[in-house]
């Protein structure tokens, strides 16, 4: 039996290279963000969970659908598939580790082997229209 993990993710590139991050204790990156909390709207969950991990504000009127993949979640048990989908947007403030994230670093696509399953799908997309070194 499939579950499913329904995730948003912030793809943030610099340089052809796309912001992730590592949380403590872990040794896979992923994209920031999260899960919705109750009845949240996509852009408000994934705003929340960029403000707790990286301490930045999304700008609203930036957020933009990149969008969806899915893929084996990191971690769990055969046939759990994490849904994720992704934005772009502009940020106010500097972006720092906060909560549980341990590390953020810009990845490039050789450092595909680092980031979840998922993440590794987004990255293939990036590299195929030209955004990811």
């Amino acid at each position: 039996m499939t579950s499913f993990i329904d995730k948003l993710a912030w793809v943030y590139l610099v340089d052809r290279q796309v912001l992730c991050a590592r949380s403590r204790g872990k040794d896979t990156y992923y994209l920031p963000g999260g899960k919705r909390e109750g009845a949240e709207t996509d852009q408000e969950a994934l705003s929340r969970e960029v403000r707790e991990e990286l301490g930045i504000e999304l700008i609203p009127e930036t957020i933009t659908y990149f969008g969806q993949f899915s893929a084996q979640a990191h971690g769990k048990a055969e046939g759990t598939v994490v849904q994720m989908t992704c934005y772009t947007g502009q940020f106010r403030g500097e972006i720092q580790a906060l909560a549980e994230v341990e590390e953020v670093a810009w990845l490039q696509y050789k450092d595909k082997t680092k980031v979840s399953q998922v993440t590794q799908q987004i990255f293939e997309h990036l590299k195929e229209q030209g955004l990811l070194a």
